[in-house]
């Protein structure tokens, strides 16, 4: 049995236990099995990726251009591919059970081939040179090897197998400690790397590898200050911008096409995307700061030493191209309030006391442009006042204001002053914590109050995906405007599995049209949302849509006639501009 066809059942026994532990143990057993060579490419593999993480290459191949493949290769139709879907809600199921028929019984695929197969679907540009090379692929994998293939591809495992159960399995596989190796991979943004120097026992020469994001620390919500308190008492305070949380990466790298390596800036969500096209005048600010750093803080829209609401930033999200006039019309402003690497050494373990004097030190370091300005003890930020604000060449990273509180009733007075300068509320971090990526826990608490809940109504459904492609899971809902309901937003966050299932089967017997993978239902379930936001927007019939609507419960009690109109949506609009009469 080749590598890839070993690869494969590893994976489907992997996917057939809930057990932890068992998960591990088999991964384990099949890394010892292999080479290095191949157990570092299935490593990469089983930790849902192509490549390793830290590396900027892609396949630019997507479901739609797989979904063209599986057509030509198998003969079917649109339709008949929709149903094969639509009856396992994951494409790589699609593929194994459509090819079944077609693909070969045996192969003699290899993980090194697959490896270098991605290495050449990478290289090449447009569709027709990638399709020819992914059905080549294809035609000589197995139905399962495909299975694989597609779900390695589409970074869609979903086999229950998270890369932290990689590092410890590694670790099982080559009797090594599993701290070590998740320092290792943490370190240099390869799995696959991090298992040969487990094989070798050579885990403490991983060296930082800039340019892979680390995992970011996360906060939990808190409902109030007196709450706050009773984790820690040496609070420190920060304003919670209304923007996207961001890495920046600063440091010598050889880019794709450049012969040498040059200093270089990357900036990656907190999905770990990288997002540096986005936010192009970013970069050279970023530069100024003279040493190798990972700073953490938020990007955000910003205009006249405050920031504006994320509807604002939302124009600049996900575009390749920003002109000129789209940086004028939203400025941005990347917001540093923690340092995890600096001058070729960590800061993870030092407490944020150390880590905050150490982002001192860097502002202080960098040019004039970039110095902290703190406009009064509430936290407000300004430029140089030589600097006309409303020129975006001149905005640059600044330092966060750093507050303390130490009092409940003191943290109230912050909380109010922060959402009166138009921001979502508080960050309340403990001065003692370690930065501890990728984990919620504790030591950081965020403090914000819901801007408002809306009574609406379900106007149309769609079948979720993963464990819930059998239920109608994602909810389209409406507030009236006179005669007529206008949609103001999409939820699938909120219900019970119970609750779903109960929805589902009335939907399905209320369907007024079916779409196949979404429906239009009657107008009769009312739920209770609550958001973070109104923005305006093309997207819903309305003119508005609900940022991060989230369903806090069904309303029986309630009829269609009682939910919220399009006038109170209005009302909630024009109250968080009184927040942000800055806003472009």
């Amino acid at each position: 049995m080749e590598g890839m066809r070993l690869l494969s059942a590893a994976a489907e026994a992997i996917g057939g236990t809930t057990k932890k532990n068992e998960k591990v143990r088999i991964l384990a057993e099949y890394l010892r099995a292999r080479t290095v060579a191949e157990a570092a490419a299935s490593a990469v593999f089983l930790s849902g990726r192509a490549f390793p993480a830290w590396e900027e290459t892609t396949l630019q191949a997507g479901a739609a251009l797989l979904w063209q493949v599986m057509k030509d290769i198998t003969g079917k139709s649109d339709a008949a591919l929709t149903a094969v879907y639509r009856k396992h809600g994951d494409l790589g199921t699609a593929a194994y059970d459509a090819l079944g028929t077609v693909a070969p019984a045996e192969s003699g695929l290899t993980v090194t081939d697959v490896a270098r197969a991605f290495r050449d679907i990478a290289a090449v540009r447009g569709p027709a040179a990638k399709t020819t090379l992914i059905r080549e692929l294809f035609l000589k994998a197995t139905a399962l090897e495909a299975k694989y293939l597609v779900k390695i591809m589409t970074g869609e495992l979903r086999i229950g197998l998270k890369e932290s159960l990689v590092e410890e399995a590694i670790a099982l596989a080559y009797h090594v400690p599993s701290s070590e190796v998740q320092r290792a991979d943490m370190l240099l943004g390869d799995i696959g790397e991090t298992l040969q120097l487990a094989a070798a026992h050579r885990l403490n020469q991983a060296r930082m590898r800039l340019f892979h994001p680390l995992g970011f620390m996360l906060a939990s919500p808190v409902e109030s200050a007196a709450e706050a308190f009773e984790y820690f008492h040496d609070a420190a305070v920060e304003d919670k911008y209304d923007g996207i949380r961001a890495q920046a990466h600063i440091g010598m790298l050889q880019a794709p096409g450049e012969k040498l390596p040059s200093r270089q800036v990357r900036l990656f969500s907190r999905t770990r995307d990288n997002i540096t096209e986005s936010f192009p005048e970013l970069v050279a600010p970023l530069l100024d700061f003279p040493e190798d750093l990972i700073l953490d803080g938020e990007i955000v829209a910003w205009r006249h030493g405050r920031a504006l609401p994320f509807s604002e930033l939302q124009k600049r999200l996900g575009r390749k191209t920003v002109t000129e006039k789209m940086m004028r019309q939203v400025p941005v402003c990347y917001v540093a309030f923690d340092v995890l690497y600096a001058g070729g050494e960590l800061a993870l373990d030092l407490p944020l006391r150390e880590r905050h004097a150490m982002l001192d030190r860097i502002f202080a370091g960098a040019s004039h442009q970039h110095r902290e300005r703190i406009r009064d003890l509430q936290g407000k930020l300004e430029f140089e006042p030589a600097i006309e604000q409303d020129d975006h060449q001149h905005l640059a990273a600044v330092r966060a204001p750093v507050l303390h509180a130490d009092s409940p009733d003191h943290l109230d007075q912050l909380f109010d002053a922060a959402q009166g300068r138009g921001n979502e509320g508080l960050m309340i971090k403990d001065f003692n914590s370690v930065y501890a990526p990728g984990r919620r826990g504790k030591s950081w608490l965020k403090l914000k109050r819901e801007l408002a809940t809306l009574d609406v109504v379900v106007t149309s459904v769609e079948w979720g995906h993963g464990k819930r492609a059998g239920v109608l899971s994602d909810y389209t809902f409406a507030v009236r405007d006179g005669e007529r309901l206008v949609n103001v937003g999409k939820a699938y966050s909120g219900l019970t599995d119970k609750e779903i299932a109960e929805m589902t089967q009335w939907f399905l017997e209320h369907t007024i049209v079916d779409h196949g993978f979404w429906r239009e239902v009657d107008p009769a379930i009312v739920l209770e949302v609550a958001f973070n936001a109104v923005m305006q927007s093309g997207r819903h019939d309305s003119g508005f849509a609900l940022r991060f609507p989230r369903i806090l419960r069904l309303r029986p009690d309630k009829s269609p006639a009682d939910i919220d109109t399009i006038e109170r949506v209005r009302e909630i609009f024009e109250r968080q501009k009184i927040a942000y009469p800055n806003a472009v």
